[in-house]
């Protein structure tokens, strides 16, 4: 299976239905790595997996982890296609990097922000995550 064809695996939409319905980064985590070790260990599976690790960490209050798996994943996401995987790396690219600004402006503070959502370009794609299948 290739990264362009695991867009349809079940491992992908579970993880588009924990992002952006559930946000619980921790599954996103779980599930995104089995497919990342099944495609070859992908990096532009890394670095999607990263910023779910990244809100992850946030939401642990682990800031130091959050802006560090943030950096991480934008430094493998740069170098792909934008509509990527069927869904807008770029907008997400954007939602993290945003994200990571605040962060490193409030070293040591609080930061509030609201959780990114992955924009699902490819329809085909979108249906199966609505439907879970």
């Amino acid at each position: 299976m290739s990264m362009y064809d695991c867009r349809y695996s079940p491992l992908f939409i579970q993880f588009l239905r924990y992002f952006n319905v559930d946000r619980d980064y921790y599954e996103c985590h779980e599930v995104l790595e089995e497919l990342w070790m099944e495609e070859g260990r992908e990096p532009l599976i890394q670095g999607i997996l990263q910023v779910a690790v990244g809100l992850y960490h946030y939401h642990q209050e682990n800031m130091n982890g959050a802006r560090k798996l943030f950096r991480a994943a934008l430094d493998k996401l740069r170098s792909y296609p934008g509509d990527s995987m069927g869904i807008d790396l770029t907008a997400l690219m954007s939602d993290v990097e945003i994200r990571l600004q605040r962060l490193e402006r409030m070293e040591g503070q609080a930061v509030a922000f609201d959780d990114p959502k992955i924009r699902i370009l490819d329809h085909e794609l979108k249906r199966r995550v609505v439907r879970g299948v």
